[in-house]
C-alpha cells in the first residue's frame, strides 16, 4: 500500500465550494466591465497556440492595433501579461546596461519606468513634477541636450492624476537628440487622440483592460524603425527570455522569417477577447470614440461641479477623459467615502495611487462603461456619499 495518501483538508473543502464573484460596476481606472461580446469571445473553444488558425487570429489582432494606433509598423503585436509587461519589454529590448534613459514622472507610471530601468542597469534621469503637472516641450529639450539619453518616457494617460499629456513635437525633439521616443497609452487610448506615426511616437504601448474593455492580461505594443534598429543591434542580449523581441517577433510573424516556432504559450482566451475589443472599436471608429469619452466627461465634470466638488486638473485641455480626478473634499475621509459607495450602490471608484495617494479620488468611464447613464450613475452615488459619510468637527 503506498504511503502517499492525499488529506482531506480544509483547503480542499474550500475548492468544493463554487467560484462566487459578485456583479459590480467598475468605475474605477481599471480594468472596467467587460461587454456580453467580448465576454462570449474569451469564452469559445481553446485552440492550439501555434494552430494555423491561431495565427490568423493574432494577424487579426496586429491589424487591430495598427488601427488602433494609427500606425503602419510591421513590429507591432500583443505581449501576454498586463501593461507592465509592456512596459518592460520596451526597456529591456531597447535599453542596454550603462546606456542613459530619461523618465518624466508626474504619476506613479514613470516612478515604475524610472525602477525597472535602474533593476536593469541603466543611468536613470528624471524629470520630475507633481501629480497633475506636465512638462514643456522646453524643459524635455533642455534635459534631453544635458543627459543624451537613448530613451525617453512619457506617459500619455496619467491615471494616478487624471492628466492627458500633450505629445505633439516630442517625437521630433527627442530625434533631434538622436533619443527614442517611449509612450504609455494604457490609460488614454480609444479615449484620447494619440497618432503613433504622425506624432513620431517610437515605441507605444496599452492595455486590455481599459477603454478596450477586454479582460486584463493582454498588451498591445508597437515599435517604429528606428526602436527596432537599436533593438535588434544590441550587444547583449536583453535580460528577459520571455520578452525578447527576436523570439517574440517570430511568434507573431513579423521578423520576414516563413515558419513560426515556439517561445511561449500565449493567453489563447485572452487573445480572442482582445480581438474582439478591437473589433468593437473598429466598427465604432476612433473619432467617434474619442468624441465620445470627451462628450461624457464633460458632462460629467459639470454634474461633479454641481455637486459643489473640486476637478483635481484645472485646465480642462489637460484632462483625461477616461479617469476623472477630484480633489478630496473637506471634511471627508476618503476611504470612508469609496467604501460607502462600494457597499451601497456597488459602484468601484479609487483613491490615488503612488504619489497621489491622499490627494484625490479616481472615477473611470470607459468604453464600455462610458455613457450618460452610467455618469448620472455615479453622481447619484457621490451625492448619496456626501450626504451620509461627512466626520463629525469632534
Amino acid at each position: 500500500v503506498s504511503s502517499h495518501q492525499p488529506i482531506n483538508s480544509i483547503e480542499k473543502a474550500c475548492m468544493l465550494r463554487p467560484l462566487e464573484a459578485p456583479f459590480r460596476y467598475l468605475f474605477g481606472p481599471g480594468p472596467s466591465n467587460v461587454p456580453p461580446r467580448v465576454l462570449a469571445a474569451g469564452g469559445r473553444p481553446i485552440i492550439g497556440h501555434m494552430h494555423s488558425e491561431m495565427f490568423g487570429i493574432m494577424n487579426d489582432i496586429k491589424k487591430g492595433i495598427q488601427y488602433a494606433f494609427q500606425t503602419s509598423n510591421n513590429m507591432t503585436l500583443a505581449m501576454s501579461g498586463s501593461g507592465h509587461t509592456a512596459m518592460e519589454c520596451a526597456l529591456f529590448n531597447i535599453v542596454e546596461p550603462g546606456e542613459s534613459v530619461l523618465v518624466a514622472i508626474n504619476g506613479i507610471w514613470g516612478e515604475r519606468v524610472a525602477e525597472i530601468a535602474e533593476r536593469m542597469g541603466a543611468k536613470v534621469h528624471t524629470l520630475v513634477k507633481t501629480p497633475g503637472g506636465h512638462f514643456t516641450n522646453a524643459e524635455i529639450e533642455q534635459a534631453l541636450a544635458k543627459h543624451k539619453p537613448v530613451l525617453f518616457f512619457l506617459t500619455h494617460g496619467e491615471s494616478s492624476a487624471g492628466l492627458v499629456h500633450p505629445v505633439d513635437g516630442v517625437g521630433d525633439t527627442c530625434h533631434k537628440y538622436n533619443c527614442l521616443l517611449l509612450v504609455d497609452s494604457v490609460a488614454s487610448l480609444g479615449a484620447a487622440p494619440l497618432l503613433m506615426d504622425q506624432q513620431n511616437i517610437d515605441i507605444l504601448y496599452t492595455g486590455s483592460q481599459k477603454a478596450l474593455n477586454a479582460p486584463p492580461g493582454t498588451a498591445p505594443i508597437s515599435f517604429s524603425e528606428r526602436a527596432c534598429h537599436k533593438m535588434f543591434n544590441r550587444k547583449t542580449k536583453p535580460v528577459s527570455y520571455l520578452l525578447d523581441m527576436t523570439h517574440l517577433s517570430n511568434y507573431w510573424g513579423n521578423d520576414g522569417k516563413p515558419e513560426r516556432t515556439y517561445h511561449h504559450t500565449g493567453p489563447v482566451s485572452g487573445f480572442f477577447a482582445l480581438r474582439e475589443s478591437l473589433a468593437i472599436l473598429a466598427e465604432t471608429g476612433l473619432e467617434n470614440s474619442w468624441k465620445h469619452h470627451t462628450e461624457v466627461a464633460e458632462y460629467f465634470w459639470k454634474g461633479l461641479e454641481d455637486l459643489g466638488l473640486k476637478l483635481f486638473i484645472k485646465d480642462k485641455d489637460l484632462r483625461l477623459p477616461s479617469v476623472t480626478t477630484i480633489a478630496i473634499p473637506e471634511g471627508y475621509n476618503w476611504k470612508e467615502l469609496l467604501a460607502y459607495i462600494m457597499k451601497h450602490h456597488r459602484i468601484e471608484f479609487a483613491g490615488g495611487l503612488g504619489p497621489s495617494v491622499g490627494m484625490l479620488l479616481r472615477i473611470g468611464l470607459m468604453g464600455y462603461n462610458c455613457n450618460k447613464a452610467n455618469a448620472a450613475m455615479a453622481l447619484a452615488a457621490l451625492e448619496d456619499a456626501l450626504k451620509q459619510c461627512r466626520m463629525s468637527k469632534a
